[in-house]
C-alpha cells in the first residue's frame, strides 16, 4: 500500500511542475499534508480527489495560456536574433543568464518572444523591467505590434497611475517600482 501511494504522490508531483507557477507551492504543500497525516482511507482518497482537481483546473488554465502564444517572428538581423538559439539555450540551462548588448541590439523587444518561444509566459508571466513610465508603455505597445496583438491582451504593462494588464497577460512590461512593489504582495514572484 506504502509503494502505491508513493507512486500517486510521484505522479502527482509530476503534475503540479505543470501547474500555474502561482498554485505549484500550495498545492505541493497540500500534498505534503495529505501524506503525512494518519487518516481515514475514505477521508484520503476525497481529499487526493479535491488535490487532483485543483490540479487539473491549473494544468487546464496552463493550456489555455499556451494555446495563446502565437507564431514568433523575429526583426531582421538584429545582433540579439543572429544569436537567438545560442541564447535560448543558456535561458534553458542556467538559472541566471546576464546578456550585455549595444543599445539597438533587439534586447528589449527580442528577448520577450525568445522567451514565449522556449514555453515561458505560460505557467506565469513574463515580467520585463523598464526604468521609466514612457518606455515601459512604449515597449509593451511594441511587444505587442510584433506579436500581432493588442495592448491588455498578450502583453500588458503596469506603471503608476495606469494599469493595462490582467492575469491574463502572458508578458506584463512595468517600471522597477512596480515590480518592487509586486514583491510586497508576491514575495517569491511566483506569478
Amino acid at each position: 500500500m506504502n509503494q502505491e501511494l508513493q507512486n500517486q504522490d510521484e505522479d502527482l508531483l509530476k503534475l503540479i511542475s505543470s501547474c500555474l507557477s502561482v498554485d505549484q507551492h500550495g498545492l505541493r504543500n497540500w500534498l505534503q499534508q495529505l501524506t503525512k497525516k494518519p487518516t481515514k482511507k475514505n477521508d484520503h482518497s476525497i481529499e487526493l480527489q479535491k488535490l487532483r482537481s485543483k490540479i487539473n483546473i491549473s494544468v487546464a488554465q496552463v493550456c489555455s495560456r499556451g494555446k495563446r502564444v502565437p507564431k514568433i517572428t523575429y526583426q531582421g538581423d538584429l545582433p540579439v536574433v543572429l544569436s537567438k538559439d545560442e541564447i535560448k539555450r543558456h535561458i534553458d540551462e542556467y538559472q541566471v543568464v546576464i546578456l550585455c548588448g549595444e543599445t539597438g541590439s533587439g534586447k528589449t523587444t527580442q528577448l520577450p518572444k525568445m522567451l514565449l518561444e522556449i514555453g515561458r509566459g505560460v505557467c506565469g508571466q513574463i515580467a520585463h523591467t523598464q526604468p521609466r513610465r514612457i518606455a515601459a508603455r512604449s515597449v509593451a505597445t511594441r511587444i505587442a505590434k510584433e506579436l500581432n496583438s493588442e495592448i491588455g491582451d498578450l502583453v500588458g504593462y503596469q506603471v503608476r497611475f495606469s494599469d493595462r494588464s490582467s492575469p491574463e497577460n502572458l508578458i506584463k512590461v512595468m517600471t522597477d517600482g512596480i515590480l518592487l512593489a509586486e514583491t510586497q504582495t508576491d514575495r517569491y514572484l511566483t506569478r
